[in-house]
């Protein structure tokens, strides 16, 4: 595309800055020496029936029309002069691009201070050597997620909020143009900062990556915005529109997407249905809005966790935390106070029975879709580890076997952890193994549908492994017993497997654990997602290989035969299906099917999940 000579630059040169230059070119925009060549697109449902064309495409009525002399001259009349300008100076933009020295070479997040209020993991770059900084700071308030309305509630505090940060500067309306700039987002993007606020299962949560020379400007700027949040009518009525449609398009989704919805609604404690929301969405105003927003903030989790990370010393790193205190938590009426204890509350998920099949069948919310579509999910047991109290020192001494022998000995274990690794790589590894058989069987051989996906599942700490086909050409109950078929198939598999191959499989998941990660982005999030758990492993990849370089193949066939082989007495599975149109017959005849053995028919899912014990918390 460029000869030798412009590789490096490629499309652009940089040369030198000359105000000179760029002012000669603006004299030159003038009315005067302007030639009306370019075009207005207006699209509007006002000239409906004025049109004199149709675009071939998609029928759309269209005409074309001249810019007459006299509206030119009419725009040159009213032509604005104070907010038709060049850009104002761009304060994202970083000048100080050096890379810092850590003081100490940490390789993994530390807690570098834990207050009242927060928690702050810090980890300096020592891979990537570039000269940005990746910020994320969780913002846990009970008040947020208690009801439907509240959650409805906190998610337009969010859309306003990224509204209010991309504030409206373009041109004027008398100019037609479609381009709008959002002032903000733009500056920082092309700046190379990048942020987001966005709703969580406990609150709403602040995001910001990039550059680390202007990045606390940036974190100031949002951190203000929550502060000083404030409703704006006019704003609020547009951002309900938008928020409007999209909880109406959620029947619009794939069936399989609507599968896993009520997948989550089934197992997780804490969360409400989207029929819900919609329904206390119109209703609400901005009235609402703004009084609900200081009691949202109003209590927020003491040891607010917040991870920085990249190119910035751990005084930085202190003071921008600081900042964040002071502004939410200090001062003679703060934003911000701790929770009581008691309102400390936590994402449970809902224990599923030993030995049963539990089944929730819907139809799909779009009449028009053909698409079926199944989720498939095995609950996998936790080891049973005995817990130690709180607080306590547990001793147990015992004379040695060998009365030869002069040793003593001491193991001295504190139970920081409940995660077991072990338990993981067994998971990890029949995943590895079954997923591409999988594929090849129920999607190439069988082709029950496009969309045939297998893959592991982590839900506040619970394993599972779970199946999801979407198909128009069986019904989801078909699809479930070809789901059994397989893993009876996978048994044979499993059992047949010789140790060459075992081995080959255990170095491949190996590997896929030693891979390093690509870029800091990437590295930042897989600390935060162990922050986020509230039991965070840093060290994970590598413990992880450690139980699987001791894994045995016997073990692997044990860990099958105990949790997903089929008829196993422990095996826990939940089945969600959605019925397309095509396949409402059956959906009308399994309804008055007689149920299976150890099959529990789930009719109501919030009457299910009350009616369940729950899994402890891992946090």
């Amino acid at each position: 595309r460029y000869p030798e000579k412009d590789w490096l630059v490629g499309s652009s040169l940089p040369s030198d800055f000359n105000p000179t230059t760029i002012q000669k070119i603006l004299n030159e925009l003038s009315p005067e020496s302007v030639r009306y060549m370019f075009e207005i697109f207006w699209e509007s449902k006002k000239f409906e029936g004025l049109t004199d064309k149709v675009e071939p495409w998609y029928g759309t009525a269209y005409s074309i029309e001249k810019v007459s002399p006299s509206t030119i001259q009419a725009w040159m009349s009213s032509a604005p002069n104070e907010n038709l300008h060049l850009p104002a100076p761009n304060v994202f933009i970083p000048t100080d691009l050096s890379i810092k020295n850590a003081q100490e070479k940490i390789k993994l997040p530390v807690s570098l201070r834990k207050s009242s209020y927060s928690k702050l993991w810090y980890k300096p770059d020592t891979v990537f050597f570039t000269p940005k900084a990746y910020v994320k700071i969780n913002f846990d308030c009970p008040h947020a997620i208690n009801s439907p309305e509240t959650e409805v509630l906190t998610d337009l505090f969010t859309r306003l909020l990224m509204d209010y940060l991309n504030e409206y500067v373009g041109l004027s309306s008398l100019l037609i143009l479609s381009f709008v700039f959002h002032a903000s987002a733009y500056y920082a993007r092309v700046a190379g900062l990048r942020y987001h606020v966005r709703c969580t299962d406990s609150g709403f949560q602040v995001t910001l990556v990039g550059y680390n020379h202007k990045l606390r400007i940036l974190l100031e700027t949002i951190v203000d915005k929550i502060a000083k949040f404030e409703v704006k009518p006019d704003r609020f009525s547009v951002i309900k529109e938008m928020a409007i449609k999209d909880y109406q398009n959620w029947k619009f989704q794939q069936p399989y997407e609507q599968a896993k919805d009520y997948f989550s609604l089934i197992l997780e404690d804490q969360s409400w249905p989207w029929m819900e929301q919609l329904e206390v969405l119109p209703c609400l105003n901005a009235e609402d809005l703004a009084k609900f927003a200081p009691i949202m903030l109003s209590r927020a989790l003491p040891s607010l966790p917040q991870l920085l990370f990249g190119n910035i010393v751990h005084e930085e790193a202190v003071s921008m935390i600081h900042h964040v205190e002071d502004v939410f938590f200090k001062g003679s009426n703060p934003i911000c106070q701790p929770l009581f204890p008691s309102q400390i509350l936590r994402n449970r998920v809902v224990k599923l029975g030993k030995g049963m099949n539990y089944c929730y069948s819907k139809e799909g919310l779009n009449p028009s879709d053909e698409n079926s579509a199944l989720v498939h999910y095995i609950q996998i047991l936790r080891n049973r580890v005995v817990k130690l109290g709180k607080g306590m020192n547990y001793c147990y001494s015992k004379e040695g076997l060998n009365p030869s022998d002069e040793n003593s000995a001491l193991v001295h274990n504190i139970q920081v952890h409940r995660d077991d690794f072990k338990l993981n790589v067994k998971l990890q590894l029949v995943a590895l193994v079954a997923e591409q058989a999988a594929f090849h069987q129920l999607r190439s051989v069988e082709q029950l549908g496009y969309i045939t996906l297998l893959r592991l599942r982590n839900d506040s700490g619970i394993h599972g492994l779970q199946f999801i086909i979407q198909s128009t050409v069986k019904d989801p109950g078909h699809i479930d017993i070809r789901v059994e078929a397989f893993l009876k198939m996978f048994e044979s598999k499993l059992y047949e497997m010789t140790k060459d191959d075992f081995k080959s499989n255990v170095n491949a998941l190996i590997n896929m654990k030693l891979e390093k990660h690509k870029n800091l982005s990437e590295e930042s999030q897989f600390y935060w997602t162990e922050i986020i758990s509230g039991a965070p492993k840093f060290d994970r990849r590598e413990a992880e290989v450690d139980a699987l370089k001791k894994l045995t193949q016997q073990e692997l066939i044990y860990f099958f035969d105990e949790n997903i082989k089929v008829g196993a007495t422990r095996k826990k599975t939940l089945s969600v299906r959605v019925y397309g149109n095509q396949h409402l017959a059956e959906y009308n005849l399994q309804k008055s099917e007689a149920v299976q053995p150890n099959t529990v028919q789930i009719d109501d899912i919030f009457s299910f999940r009350r009616s369940r014990p729950l899994y402890a918390s891992v946090r």
